[in-house]
């Protein structure tokens, strides 16, 4: 292990995180809000720990894989340690673990929360709760890598731990030009939303909060009873961004680039668009007799789009309908959204790759001699990426089973400890009974929370990263 370079970049981290501080602070000095003091405080202990940090140059800047996976971990939590102390500063959540708790469920763009309503909390802790959507939707380094000129071509590590799916490429030779394009549209799709929102009667401050937690596909509310207050409209707006959020976005760089061809021979799309268009039209006719038709097709498409893109926001209490469309709901949370956008889950491409190895092994069964690759997007899968997918399913049912039998140690119904699970592995923030869309999640112990925790973040960075923690080979130095 370089632990030079993991000092060096973890003091940059740091650094940004110090600056993005700043942002929850002017909305303090807008609002005439004390908190505004203690984020700047914290931005300041963030920038100068982070300054002395990145002092001395390691002596190697190379980034090998091991570097790659654990300084993200690393990275990720201590952001999280770092972002929850002006929670507890200011009052809003007195009990850092809760902070800690709140926090990890923002960057993580989960939208899992411990606090029984929220309008009471300032405008800053409102703020910095949606903010922390937006910076992780799109990921830390990957920001990191857009703005900083850091470590030159050893990048691509870094933003292969970080990001979802089974395969990462790059859309131009430079990983750093890579990373300023994905935010570039990451952005402009922020302010179309925003612009949207805002002109269709939502105030201001509420639709940037919004914005960021449909973007960042994250789910925190500034309102206790969520979206199911606000117009149709609003309601109709966010459930396209949050499914155009889901998409892998790969597909918009080819639409701005004019390669139309290529983005519509995305089979991954395809598939999460037929996923979504079913799941609309069965979960509306299920639940068509406790609304209108209108309102069960609009919840209906509110709902699968913000369960299977991860988001968490609300317009109906799901728990209510009937078994047969919180079955697909569930199944959604596990789905999750295509690899590449800011959604979590296990992903589309792997559900795809999934089921073709499947249908693979079946052929193979009957026709002994037959050979032939799994073929992706016209292209063939190489072996080593069927395994990864294989041993990256594997991995996460052992984890959301230990998980669940962890959890169940608080002594809640099995529906809870399994939602629960399942919504914070995925990133999603709702699950079912006690932790509804009506409901929280401050009612579990401390350990439940931490291991609750540990989903969210491993969820987020695709299971390996946080592993690799606990293994004691990763912490021998060169």
């Amino acid at each position: 292990m370089n632990y030079g370079i993991l000092v060096f970049i973890l003091g940059w981290i740091l650094k940004i995180e110090g600056v993005l501080l700043l942002m929850p602070t002017i909305v303090g000095v807008i609002y005439r809000e004390a908190a505004g003091r203690y984020f700047l405080f914290t931005a300041a202990i963030a920038f100068v720990a982070g300054t002395l940090m990145t002092i001395k140059n390691p002596k190697s800047r190379k980034v090998y894989a091991r570097e790659g996976f654990v300084v993200v971990a690393l990275a990720w939590l201590i952001m999280s340690l770092i972002g929850a102390l002006p929670f507890t500063m200011c009052g809003d959540i007195p009990n850092y673990l809760d902070a800690v708790f709140e926090t990890v469920s923002g960057f993580t763009t989960t939208g899992a929360s411990i606090l029984p309503e929220v309008e009471s909390l300032n405008h800053c802790s409102l703020f910095w709760r949606s903010f922390t959507h937006w910076v992780g939707g799109m990921g830390i380094f990957v920001f990191m890598l857009a703005v900083v000129p850091l470590l030159g071509g050893s990048t691509f590590n870094l933003m292969k731990a970080e990001s979802p799916g089974p395969v990462v490429g790059k859309f131009v030779p430079k990983i750093r030009d890579t990373a300023a394009i994905l935010y570039a549209i990451y952005l402009a799709i922020t302010i179309v939303e925003c612009l949207l929102l805002t002109a269709c009667g939502m105030p201001f401050f509420e639709a940037i909060c919004h914005t960021f937690g449909t973007v960042g596909t994250g789910g925190f509310s500034v309102k206790n009873a969520g979206y199911t207050g606000y117009a149709p409209i609003l309601q109709n707006i966010t459930t396209f961004f949050m499914i155009a959020c889901g998409v892998n976005f790969q597909f918009y760089y080819y639409l701005v680039g004019k390669r139309f061809k290529l983005a519509l021979s995305m089979s991954e799309v395809k598939a999460y668009l037929i996923i979504i268009l079913v799941s609309i039209v069965l979960i509306a006719f299920n639940i068509r007799g406790m609304y209108t038709t209108e309102e069960a097709i609009r919840h209906s498409a509110f709902q699968v789009g913000t369960i299977i893109t991860t988001t968490g926001y609300a317009t109906a209490d799901f728990d209510k309908w009937p078994a047969f469309s919180q079955s697909i709901l569930v199944a959604l949370m596990m789905c999750g959204a295509c690899a590449g956008s800011t959604g979590g889950g296990i992903k589309v491409s792997r559900i795809v790759l999934l089921f073709k190895t499947i249908r693979k092994e079946l052929v193979k069964i009957t026709h002994p001699r037959y050979i032939k690759k799994i073929q992706f997007d016209g292209v063939s899968v190489a072996h080593e990426t069927v395994r990864n997918t294989n041993v990256f399913i594997a991995v996460y049912c052992l984890i959301f089973a230990l998980s669940v039998l962890l959890v169940s140690i608080d002594n809640h119904d099995f529906t809870t400890n399994f939602t629960a699970v399942t919504a914070t592995i995925n990133n999603i923030g709702p699950g079912l009974a006690l932790v509804g869309p009506t409901q929280n999640f401050g009612f579990f112990s401390p350990f439940s929370k931490i291991v609750l925790i540990f989903d969210m973040l491993a969820g987020r960075l695709e299971l390996f990263p946080m592993l690799l923690l606990f293994t004691p080979s990763v912490w021998k130095r060169y």
